[in-house]
C-alpha cells in the first residue's frame, strides 16, 4: 500500500520573539532551584557554528560522594536562546555519557549546522551523573570505572535523565517568566537508548521523543562483542587482519548483486530489508577451492555468517538479535566498531574491544569485573567470556548491585512492549536505525516494533520506525544518510501532521557512497514499508513509493 506523503516544514511555525525583560544572563543563578550550583553562566553571541545568541549556563545537581568514597555529581549544559521558540529539548547523549556533550540537540543526520539550538529550542545536555577522566588509573577501561559503583549505574541506565529534567525545565520558565510550550527529547546510540527509557519511565515529561540508532538492549548487545572477537579471532591472530578492507568489499557485492533488485532499483542501496535477509545465501561467497579475488575461504564466511546470527550459549539459546546482511558491512563505521580503529591510543584496536569490552565487565555484568586498562588485557577479557556462565551476569542482582544492568539500562517490558503510557500521555516517538549498525542491530529495533504493534496495534499512530538501507552506526556507507527528524517530528507533535515518509538524501560529503549517488533522494518509509521504485527519476524521491510487502 502507500505510504501518506510528507508535510511541509513547520518547525518554524511558532514565532520566534525576544522575551519581555527576561532575567540577565549573568544574573541566573539567583533563580536556580534548590541542589543546583551553577558555576558559569555567560552569554554567548551568534556564530558561524551556533547562529543564534544564547546564554550559556553550566552547572551541577546531586552532588554526593559515592559508596566508593569518590565524588559524583550530574554535570549539565543548558543553552537559553535569546530569541526563544517556547520549546525545550533534553538532548541525550551516546558511549558511556561521562562529560557533558555542547548542549546543540543535533543530530548527526541532521543538514550540516542544523540543530535544535539554531532554531530557537532552549536545549540541555549532561554527563548522565558521572565523569568518564575521573579514573585516569585505570588506563583504557577508565571511562567505565563508574560501573562499579551502583549510583552510578542506576544514574547512567536511567535516573540522572530523570533527576534533572524537571529541575533544568523550572530553570529555563524562570529565566524567561514564561512556561515552556513542548518538550523534546532526542538521541542517538545510547542516547537512542535514554529516549526509549523515557517514553517508558517518563511518558508524560515529553511530548515528543527521537530516538536514533537506539541501543535499547545495551547489556545484551554488549554479549555480541564478546561473540565477535572470538569469532574474527577464529580467523585470524588478530583482530585487524580478520577481514581485509577488499574481502569486506566483497561481501558487499555480493549483497548488493543478490539483494538490490527487490526494491526495482540496482542503484546500491537495498530498501527491502526482509527479503534480502530470506533470500540471501552467504555460502555463494565461498572459495570451492584455493583462493581467489571473487570468493571468500570457507572459514572466513562461517565467521562472519556467526557474527551476523548473534550470540548463543552451548543449548543454542539466543543471547542477543540476529543481524541483517547490508551493504554496510564495507562501510568505515562498520570496521572501526568491529574490527579497527584509528585511534592511536587504542593500538588499533576497534571500538568494541576496547570501550565495549570495558563496558561488559564493569557496567553490563554483576558482580563487575575490574580490568587493567591496556588492550591485551580488555580484548582478553572478551575471548575469555563464557557465554553459559558469564552471559547470565546481565541479569543478575546482589546485595550491593540491587538491580541488574538489564533492569537498569534497558526499557521497561522491552521484550512485550505496549507503550500504553506514552500513548495515554499523548506523546510520540520516531525511531530510525541504519540496516548496516554494527553495535546494535537494526532487526532487534524491527523486531521490537513489530512486536509493539502485535500487543498494541494503534502504536502506529504514536510510534514510528524508519531503516535506512546502508547506514551503519552514523552517518555513512552506501545510503542516503541526511534527513531531518526533528521538523518531522515537531510537525507530528504540534500540528498533527504525522510523518508517513521522511526524505532522506545521499550527503555529498558522504565519501564511501559512488558520486553518482551524491545529493540523490529518497523515500525513508513507515516500517515495514519498503521504498519501491516507480520512475521515472531514479535520483527523484518522488519517483518511489512505499508499499508493504507480504514476506
Amino acid at each position: 500500500m502507500a505510504c501518506s506523503g510528507e508535510p511541509e516544514n513547520t518547525t518554524e511555525t511558532m514565532a520566534l520573539a525576544p522575551v519581555a525583560e527576561p532575567v540577565s544572563c549573568e544574573q541566573i543563578s539567583e533563580l536556580a532551584p534548590a541542589g543546583m550550583v551553577i558555576s558559569q553562566a555567560q552569554a554567548m553571541p551568534a556564530s558561524d557554528e551556533i547562529p543564534v545568541a544564547h546564554c550559556q549556563v553550566r552547572g551541577q545537581i546531586d552532588q554526593r560522594t559515592g559508596s566508593d568514597g569518590n565524588p559524583y555529581a550530574i554535570s549539565f549544559e543548558l543553552n537559553l536562546p535569546d530569541e526563544w521558540s517556547g520549546r525545550f529539548v533534553h538532548q541525550f547523549n551516546g558511549g558511556n555519557d561521562g562529560s557533558v556533550v555542547p548542549a546543540l540537540g543535533r543530530m548527526g543526520v541532521m543538514p550540516p549546522n542544523d540543530s535544535a539550538l539554531a532554531r530557537g529550542f532552549a536545549v540541555v545536555s549532561s554527563d548522565a551523573g558521572h565523569d568518564g577522566s575521573a579514573h585516569p588509573e585505570a588506563g583504557l577501561a577508565g571511562s567505565n570505572r563508574f560501573g562499579l559503583e551502583f549510583e552510578s549505574r542506576r544514574d547512567y541506565g536511567y535516573d540522572a535523565v530523570a533527576t534533572l529534567h524537571p529541575v533544568v525545565m523550572t530553570l529555563t520558565e524562570s529565566y524567561y517568566q514564561s512556561p515552556i510550550e513542548y518538550t523534546y527529547g532526542l538521541g542517538s546510540s545510547n542516547g537512542g537508548r535514554h529516549a526509549m527509557i523515557a517514553a517508558e519511565r517518563m511518558p508524560q515529561q515529553f511530548d515528543g521523543l527521537i530516538a536514533g540508532y537506539p541501543g535499547f538492549n545495551l547489556p545484551r548487545a554488549a554479549v555480541q562483542h564478546a561473540w565477535d572477537v572470538q569469532n574474527f579471532r577464529s580467523v585470524s591472530d588478530t583482530l585487524q587482519q580478520a577481514f581485509s578492507r577488499e574481502e569486506l568489499a566483497l561481501v558487499a557485492d555480493y549483497v548488493t548483486a543478490a539483494c538490490d533488485r527487490h526494491d526495482s532499483l540496482q542503484d546500491g542501496i537495498i530498501f527491502d530489508v526482509k527479503a534480502c535477509q530470506a533470500s540471501f545465501d552467504p555460502e555463494i561467497m565461498s572459495c570451492d577451492t584455493g583462493m581467489s579475488d571473487d570468493c571468500l575461504p570457507a572459514e572466513k564466511v562461517t565467521a562472519l555468517s556467526n557474527i551476523l546470527a548473534g550470540p548463543q550459549n552451548s543449548a543454542g539459546e539466543q543471547l542477543y538479535s540476529e543481524w541483517a546482511w547490508d551493504t554496510g558491512l564495507a562501510s568505515g563505521g562498520w570496521r572501526a566498531w568491529k574490527l579497527q580503529s584509528g585511534i592511536p591510543p587504542w593500538d588499533g584496536q576497534p571500538i568494541i574491544a576496547i570501550m565495549g569490552a570495558g563496558s561488559l565487565a564493569q557496567v553490563f555484568t554483576t558482580p563487575p569485573t575490574p580490568l587493567e586498562g591496556n588492550s591485551e588485557s580488555l580484548e582478553q577479557y572478551l575471548l575469555d567470556f563464557d557465554f553459559d556462565e558469564d552471559a547470565p551476569k546481565i541479569d543478575a542482582t546482589s546485595l550491593e548491585y540491587p538491580e541488574s544492568a538489564m533492569e537498569l539500562m534497558t526499557p521497561p517490558n522491552a521484550d512485550n512492549p505496549t507503550l500504553n503510557g506514552l500513548e495515554n500521555a499523548g506523546g510520540k516517538l520516531l525511531v530510525f536505525h541504519g540496516v548496516s549498525d554494527p553495535v546494535f542491530s537494526f532487526l532487534d529495533t524491527s523486531n521490537w516494533y513489530e512486536q509493539l504493534l502485535v500487543n498494541n496495534p494503534d502504536a502506529t499512530e504514536f510510534v514510528k520506525l524508519y531503516a535506512v538501507p546502508g547506514m551503519p552506526h552514523g552517518p555513512g556507507g552506501v545510503a542516503p544518510d541526511q534527513f531531518d527528524p526533528l521538523t518531522a517530528l515537531v510537525n507530528w507533535v504540534e500540528n498533527e501532521q504525522a510523518p508517513g515518509t521522511i526524505t532522506a538524501s545521499v550527503r555529498a560529503e558522504n565519501q564511501e557512497a559512488p558520486e553518482a549517488l551524491h545529493g540523490v533522494t529518497r523515500k525513508l518509509c513507515q516500517w515495514p514499508a519498503v521504498s519501491r521504485y516507480i520512475g521515472p527519476d531514479p535520483d527523484s524521491a518522488d519517483s518511489f513509493a512505499c508499499v508493504t510487502t507480504v514476506q
